[in-house]
């Protein structure tokens, strides 16, 4: 009997502690495809600072702003917490989903027990399809030059 409870007391999941610093932030990194974001989140009103601007300044497409805003939908935490961040390298689509990596990441370490869901949602998992390289004997990647029959 007592080995049972030995047991289950082993199997219990090991409760993590949030990681914030000094000024109640969490930091974390997000890629995808050539974008790196570094991102911290605090508790706050839900404003989101990408390069010193805003959210909607800098996406200014709506789909890139539904991106950067799934972490907050599947957790049920809109407008709880103020994201500041920066990114680097790629293109705007790329950049989003580098923010929204690095967003999912930093709210796991501020409030681990979201991390079930974050994870179900997909979000902590990196994106790691890239553009496919050029080769030789070809226009782009698979396309071949137009074939002339005279």
């Amino acid at each position: 009997m007592e080995n049972l409870e030995v047991l289950n007391a082993e199997q219990a999941p090991v409760k993590r502690e949030p990681k914030k610093d000094k000024q109640g932030r969490s930091y974390a990194s997000g890629r995808r495809k050539d974008a790196v974001a570094r991102v911290w989140v605090k508790l706050g009103k839900g404003n989101v600072t990408v390069n010193g601007k805003e959210m909607k300044d800098y996406f200014t497409r709506p789909v890139l702003q539904m991106i950067i805003n799934q972490p907050f939908v599947a957790t049920a935490r809109e407008g709880q917490f103020d994201v500041v961040c920066t990114v680097c390298g790629g293109g705007l689509s790329g950049q989003a989903g580098a923010v929204r990596h690095g967003i999912a990441r930093a709210m796991d370490l501020f409030e681990p027990d979201l991390h079930s869901t974050l994870k179900k949602g997909g979000f902590l998992t990196r994106d790691s399809r890239a553009v496919e390289r050029k080769k030789y004997g070809k226009a782009k990647a698979r396309r071949s030059y137009q074939f002339s029959k005279r």
